[in-house]
């Protein structure tokens, strides 16, 4: 299974942008993407290409789904 996940863009440079998720730092593919991402913005990333410039409402949203699942899941273990 596949899972595109939303990311906080903080740098860009060319075909190339530095993200972030949770302190997790990760470069990033724009060839893609038909919106070019500024510094701030949130973008679906799948398979290290962002597909999609996201609004950071719906973004946080995403991510508070996500915080819940994990939380879940390690309650499990």
């Amino acid at each position: 299974m596949c899972l595109a996940v939303p990311m906080k863009v903080l740098e860009v440079e060319e075909n190339v942008a530095r993200v972030d998720i949770g302190g997790a730092g990760k470069t990033i593919r724009l060839d893609i993407i038909d919106k070019r991402p500024e510094v701030g913005d949130y973008v679906i990333v799948h398979a290290g290409f962002a597909i999609n410039v996201l609004d950071e409402k719906e973004a946080e949203i995403t991510l508070g789904y996500f915080k819940e699942l994990f939380a879940h899941d390690s309650e499990a273990h």
